[in-house]
C-alpha cells in the first residue's frame, strides 16, 4: 500500500481555479482502479492551502494515476498556480478505516 500527504500553497489569484482542477483530479482518481482513497482538503482558514491524502494499493498503481488526463491537468495547473513547490511525505498504514466498505486495514 502507497500512502501519501500532499501539501499545496496556492497563489491566491488562483485559488478558486486550483480548486476546480483539484475537484476534477479527485473525481478521476477515485475511479481508478488502484486508487484505494483519495482527500481532497482545502485549509478552512486559509483558501490558498490545499492538501491531499490518497491511498494507492502499490507503486505501480500510482504510476497508472500519473498517466492519466486529469492527474496531468492538475499538474500543469500545478506548474503555474502554486506559490512555492508542493511537499509530499510517504507514510505506513497502522490504522485505516474505510466507512464506506466496513474495512479496516
Amino acid at each position: 500500500m502507497k500512502i501519501l500527504f500532499v501539501n499545496l500553497e496556492v497563489k491566491e489569484e488562483f485559488a478558486e481555479e486550483f480548486a476546480e482542477f483539484t475537484r476534477k483530479n479527485h473525481e478521476g482518481s477515485v475511479k481508478e482502479a488502484g486508487n484505494i482513497r483519495f482527500d481532497a482538503l482545502r485549509d478552512k482558514d486559509n483558501p490558498c492551502l490545499f492538501s491531499l491524502y490518497e491511498i494507492w494499493k502499490d507503486d505501480a498503481a500510482l504510476d497508472v494515476h500519473k498517466t492519466t488526463e486529469h492527474y496531468k491537468n492538475w499538474a500543469k495547473a500545478c506548474e503555474t498556480m502554486l506559490k512555492s513547490p508542493r511537499t509530499r511525505r510517504e507514510f505506513t498504514g497502522v490504522g485505516i478505516t474505510d466507512v464506506t466498505r466496513g474495512e479496516i486495514r
